[in-house]
């Protein structure tokens, strides 16, 4: 049921991604001012994920991007910077080169869909959740869903491992949970 729920979604996003004019990475950089020095995470963005590093270069504390270190377990975060050299990641995302870890307070997390429950589908191996799991069990930690609005669903399936998310922000605005 999910990898059809993703198979749709891709195809949503991709035209979603085609008309976004950076309404969406405006409407984050509005939602990120709410916590102006906070440990970021971001991603690099792949395929058609709306790209939150306009977003992340106006914030003004720490910035990381996610790791797969190990597959199954939760990602680790490096620091990084514009301009930080990089070295070929896992799923063809480039990594920070700077092995420093931070453990972020935030989290910019793509999606394929998400519901009105703050339920998201991801790519389907987990390492959001497991990472959301473990942050969440140590100390607060903010999980904001970055994508286009053409990507809410009624309600996208879960399970009992699922992590729901804090906020969305969509080009439309931000959405609390």
């Amino acid at each position: 049921m999910k990898e059809a729920a993703r198979q749709a979604a891709f195809a949503t996003r991709k035209l979603a991604h085609a008309r976004d004019e950076g309404a969406a990475s405006r409407a984050l950089t509005q939602a990120l001012a709410a916590y102006p020095v906070q440990p970021l995470a971001g991603y690099w963005p792949i395929r058609t994920e709306p790209d939150p590093r306009p977003a992340m270069t106006a914030h003004h504390g720490p910035l990381c991007l996610p790791v797969v270190v190990v597959p199954g377990q939760p990602l680790v975060f490096r620091r990084w910077h514009p301009g930080a050299a990089m070295e070929p990641g896992a799923f063809g995302a480039p990594i920070p080169q700077d092995k420093t870890e931070i453990t972020p307070q935030i989290l910019i997390v793509p999606l394929l869909a998400f519901d009105a429950r703050g339920y998201r589908l991801g790519y389907g191996g987990g390492f959001y959740d497991r990472t959301l799991q473990a942050l969440r069990a140590a100390g607060p930690v903010i999980a904001i869903g970055f994508t286009y609005g053409a990507q809410e669903r009624t309600e996208v399936p879960t399970d009992a491992t699922d992590q729901p998310l804090d906020f969305i922000v969509t080009e439309a605005g931000i959405r609390a949970f």
